[in-house]
């Protein structure tokens, strides 16, 4: 299992940036695909972003493309989610998930495929 802790949240003016950041401890790092999604009442959970393990490939949901950077560190064990241009449609609660990349690639845009998950940040853009 592996645990996982965002940070980097909080309010933020529309056309502003923020950096999110996601802690992974438990396993070895680089052995798995991340992901960020996001959730706001009364909806699904929904992807945003994500990256290979070893960082060689990343996935953006349509709505963020150009704006939001999702990027690795594997020496530091850590993942990252750089959102700039942000709307205030991008409010929402942002979680950080893991799964385990072997030899074959899971379709990582599916909440399903990730087996671990973090406790979640909000993250609010004011109009």
């Amino acid at each position: 299992q592996v645990q996982l802790v965002e940070s980097g949240g909080g309010l933020v003016q529309a056309g502003g940036s923020l950096r999110l950041s996601c802690a992974a401890s438990g396993r070895t790092f680089s052995n798995y695909a991340m992901g960020w999604f996001r959730q706001t009442p009364g909806k699904e959970r929904e992807f945003v972003a994500a990256i290979s393990k070893s960082g060689g490939s990343t996935y953006y949901t349509n709505s963020v493309k150009g704006r939001f950077t999702i990027s690795r560190d594997n020496a530091k064990n850590t993942v990252y989610l750089q959102m700039n241009s942000l709307k205030p449609e991008d409010t929402a609660v942002y979680y950080c998930a893991a799964r385990y990349q072997g030899i074959l690639r899971p379709d990582l845009t599916t909440r399903n495929t990730y087996t671990d998950w973090g406790q979640g940040i909000q993250v609010t853009v004011s109009s």
